[in-house]
């Protein structure tokens, strides 16, 4: 996926009473990036110790899978938005609010949501973290697992986070969030203690929409202020071929590969192995088991199964899309996935060996195919 050209500059909060709309600017560094999310709708104002938030954590359903990140430096006005969600195609779209604060005298960027909203815009594996939303629901903050580490944070222990306030807050727990950028996440009622930009970005989902017609009418909407990152179908890394028929998107890999390697089987089911595994080439691993690449095979199954894909040279390389994704589907075909049905089951749980894992895979499926045919 690509970069926004431009970074939007980086602002402390304002010093605005909690709930003031708020005009600092916020740095897209903390917004670009936000690879395999889903959209759910509007959120609703969340209570910072709601009883109840363990309710609102529970009310994840489903991922959607984004088109269009939107951010306004001075946050999005309630006519920009009605205007944003009436655009024709647009079937989901949230905002969330953002800005850079420290925590305990460090730099980083945080978000506020509503998180029994944007739970559906994240990497199935971390929507499925019960703790994590529980643990935001309640107003404890969370944080993505490399910033986890990075700043050494221990679930349960308090941190100070300064914004338009200083306030103590119990760090919950980290998870992938494959959002580039963004560090912590707080909900909507912390968001408005700290002074954060309101709904100073929006994500949209559009599948039936052309890019261009749908940042057209964005534009037209924001105006020359406004910021737009297509997250449609991440752009692969070029390949060592110049045949005119090279899948350019892992959207059209996976129908590729589905095709040429086994007949049968629904290119969805690749796409959702791949969002699943590794958010689409963005978490490559190693995993805790040992498992690379954008399809996460171990060493000895990649050693069988790994072949070179249309128009790749040398050793079959487990990091290469183009060498992965036909290998995962040779893999699920010699396991009878394009026979469907109870077969199918069979071959996904191979896989990866939990009956969760294959309802996953086979609910993501059927939302890729309702929303790209």
């Amino acid at each position: 996926m690509g970069r926004l050209a431009a970074f939007l500059r980086a602002a402390a909060p304002s010093g605005r009473l909690p709930g003031a709309r708020s005009t600092a600017a916020l740095s897209t560094a903390a917004l670009v990036g936000l690879t395999g999310l889903g959209l759910g709708g509007q959120p609703a104002q969340a209570a910072l110790q709601s009883p109840s938030a363990s309710a609102q954590a529970r009310s994840f359903r489903r991922i959607i899978l984004p088109d269009l990140l939107i951010v306004a430096p001075h946050g999005l006005t309630r006519r920009q938005i009605t205007r944003l969600g009436a655009i024709g195609g647009v079937r989901n779209m949230i905002t969330f609010d953002g800005a850079q604060i420290t925590a305990d005298g460090r730099s980083v960027s945080a978000i506020g949501v509503d998180p029994a909203t944007f739970r559906s815009w994240v990497p199935v594996r971390t929507a499925s973290d019960q703790a994590f939303w529980t643990a935001l629901s309640r107003g404890e903050f969370v944080a993505a697992d490399t910033v986890g580490r990075r700043l050494r944070l221990k679930p349960g222990g308090g941190y100070r986070l300064s914004g338009a306030v200083s306030e103590r807050v119990t760090f919950g727990s980290a998870a992938r969030l494959a959002l580039n950028g963004v560090d912590l996440l707080v909900n909507q009622a912390m968001s408005d203690k700290l002074g954060l930009v309101h709904q100073v970005a929006a994500l949209l989902s559009a599948p039936g929409v052309s890019m261009t017609r749908l940042t057209a009418a964005v534009s037209a909407i924001l105006g020359p202020a406004g910021r737009m990152e297509s997250l449609r179908s991440q752009q692969l890394p070029a390949a060592g071929t110049t045949s005119r028929t090279t899948p350019t998107t892992y959207l059209q890999l996976f129908k590729d590969a589905a095709a040429r390697e086994c007949p049968g089987l629904s290119w969805t089911v690749l796409a959702a192995i791949g969002q699943i595994e590794s958010g689409d080439g963005t978490n490559v691993g190693p995993s805790s088991a040992g498992a690379l690449g954008p399809m996460q095979f171990l060493p000895s199954t990649w050693a069988k199964w790994g072949i070179d894909g249309p128009g790749q040279t040398g050793p079959p390389n487990v990091l290469n899309p183009y060498d992965a994704v036909p290998s995962a589907a040779r893999l699920l075909c010699a396991d009878g996935a394009a026979s469907g049905g109870q077969a199918l089951y069979n071959a996904i749980f191979d896989y990866n060996h939990a009956d969760w894992y294959v309802r996953e895979v086979l609910g993501l499926a059927a939302r890729y195919a309702a929303d790209y045919g």
